[in-house]
């Protein structure tokens, strides 16, 4: 894996060995490495943890002729980010001679996640070590306020429609360089840029109803049933025989059995639902059809029944197959799987399937004046708590779909620029709050524009609440990624998180339909226009007369009581000369954004 990673950042590898516990044994190998062959870069995997057998950091510590304790805090500080086991490794890194040393964890995961930390100063400290002082060393050094990302190779974007970021406060912009584009324009980009991920395989279970899609079609390895089933409790029987008495030749229950029985003529066999029919039999008749005429002297087996009715061939029995046959197409690629679809695909013999990967996303919160809320205990004046990056991690996880809390980050430039830097390695789609509108402290447009190369397709929407809702690419390798800056008032977050940020989510996870489910509701009471397209809140529930739609109050964009019970937001067009309010009784689109209640 360490291999294929440097492989793909162009790294060439020279030597590959695996080496015993034993100090001297790891020494040797490192003195000749260094001393003989001058490598720029060895990187030893495993025996850095608290076990009797990780020797790495003692055979290693003293071949070291300068150490790099910077980097040893990059390896800690990016693993504790992701798990608190991180403390339980110790890792040393350093120089010999002309060769950087670094050592990684034995676990492919924790090894892989240190070596994406790494590989971003990896370049540069490489070349310090050669003695290469050409101009590329200088353009780092230059842009070392602010580290680069090295996901691809970026350069400063100042081609985008931000003004650059070191323009003086009293020259920056009075109006927003951005286009005010439509919702329906801002949807139709936002799944434009927006593609399905890899396909992987995953086992059949519980967990495929989480919203997972099929990357492929699926069909039946097994046939449903598999063996002669009866359909009722009751008697398997010759229809030849017609009514009459008969002597139980055997009892057929449902349970395994190694072997079918058959039946013989002129006797019957008791079959319990689900159970198998012997051999030769045609029909099973219902227990109900029929009447003990004499039993065992203890009572627990029955020797002679009376068939009472007659039957037709095939009568109370599922054949072989006749559910579902061998071949038979059990689900199609785009298909989402719910409980339902669990259960078909184990029935018919199913245990992997390839489904689309789910997006991980990212949610930031940022702002000098946003604190946590939990260890805060008063606020001070000025200070808010951070609601947004709770509500927005709630929401994508009851979608379906993995989180990772990238906490809450000051209104700093080279901050922003990290964090984003560093999450764009880490989660597929990022999502940030704040930050977006015209203030001095507004820093995201012209952080993705001009730091890291990013594309604003928008960068305001003509909606309330939202208006300042921006949706952006980074290229990424081969691939780029996608980030939805949304406003800092709480409400607006929640709303464009709807509008755009979920149908994204749902076309990356192979959505063939990723749209928000809109339907026809009735107004409950008046409500007045603005001069603004608007997503007012309400409370659906079902009546007598159908839909009815109940505003949740005062729909200021800082009122998070106005998104209480709320599951749907009403699409009002906006205010005009001949229309300025709505009428209750008024049949409005209303997009579902919850469950509906019962009447």
């Amino acid at each position: 894996m360490t291999v294929e990673i440097l492989s793909k950042d162009k790294y060439s590898v020279e030597k590959q060995l695996i080496v015993p516990d034993e100090i001297r044994d790891i020494q040797k190998t490192i003195e000749t490495w260094t001393d003989q062959y001058n490598l720029n870069l060895i990187l030893l995997t495993g025996g850095t943890g608290f076990a009797e057998r990780d020797r790495t950091p003692e055979a290693i510590k003293p071949l070291l002729t300068r150490e790099t304790p910077g980097i040893t805090h990059l390896l800690l500080s990016s693993s504790l980010f992701i798990t608190p086991f991180a403390a339980l490794s110790r890792p040393v890194t350093g120089i010999r001679n002309k060769s950087m040393i670094i050592t990684l964890p034995g676990s492919p995961k924790a090894c892989k996640e240190n070596m994406e930390a790494v590989l971003k100063v990896l370049p540069h400290a490489l070349d310090l070590l050669s003695n290469q002082h050409n101009e590329s060393v200088k353009q780092t050094h230059a842009q070392m306020q602010g580290h680069r990302c090295i996901h691809s190779e970026r350069e400063e974007n100042l081609t985008g429609q931000s003004i650059p970021l070191d323009t003086p406060v009293s020259r920056r912009a009075r109006s927003s360089p951005y286009p005010l584009i439509s919702v329906d324009k801002a949807q139709k980009l936002v799944l434009e840029h927006s593609t399905a991920l890899n396909a992987v395989l995953m086992p059949v279970s519980q967990f495929l109803a989480s919203g997972y899609v099929l990357a492929e079609d699926v069909k039946s390895i097994e046939p449903v049933p598999g063996y002669r089933a009866s359909v009722v409790d009751g008697y398997a029987v010759y229809v030849e025989d017609g009514p009459g008495v008969y002597p139980v030749e055997s009892i057929a229950l449902a349970e395994t059995q190694e072997a079918n029985t058959t039946l013989s003529r002129g006797k019957i066999a008791r079959v319990a639902t689900g159970g198998m029919v012997p051999d030769g039999a045609n029909a099973v008749i219902m227990i109900e059809d029929t009447k003990l005429v004499k039993a065992s002297t203890d009572g627990k087996q029955e020797l002679e029944i009376e068939i009472l009715v007659g039957a037709s061939k095939g009568d109370n029995i599922r054949e072989i197959g006749s559910d579902c046959g061998v071949g038979q197409v059990v689900g199609v690629k785009g298909q989402r799987i719910g409980a339902s679809e669990v259960a078909l695909l184990a029935s018919v013999g199913i245990r992997h399937v390839r489904v689309y990967r789910k997006p991980l996303v990212g949610v930031l919160s940022s702002g000098n004046e946003v604190l946590d809320h939990m260890p805060t205990d008063r606020l001070k004046p000025g200070q808010i708590r951070d609601t947004n990056r709770l509500s927005l991690l709630a929401a994508i996880r009851n979608a379906g779909f993995e989180t990772m809390d990238l906490g809450i980050v000051s209104d700093k430039v080279q901050d922003i620029e990290e964090c984003l830097d560093e999450a764009l390695s880490k989660v597929d789609v990022i999502v940030t709050t704040g930050g977006v509108s015209m203030g001095e402290a507004d820093l995201m447009k012209p952080i993705l524009e001009q730091k890291l190369n990013a594309t604003i397709h928008f960068g305001r929407v003509l909606m309330k609440p939202g208006k300042p809702a921006t949706f952006a690419t980074v290229p990424c390798g081969k691939k780029s990624k996608l980030i939805f800056a949304l406003p800092g008032n709480p409400v607006s977050a929640t709303v464009t998180f709807y509008l755009f940020v979920l149908p994204a989510l749902r076309k990356m996870a192979g959505w063939s339909n990723p749209e928000n489910v809109v339907i026809s509701v009735e107004l409950e009471n008046d409500i007045n226009l603005d001069t603004r397209p608007e997503f007012h809140r309400v409370h659906v529930r079902a009546s007598m007369n159908g839909l009815v739609a109940k505003s949740t109050g005062s729909q200021l964009s800082s009122r998070m009581l106005s998104m209480k019970e709320a599951n749907g937001l009403l699409k009002l067009p906006m205010k005009s000369p001949e229309q300025s309010r709505l009428q209750k009784g008024t049949k409005v689109q209303c997009m579902l954004i919850g469950q509906l209640d019962p009447q």
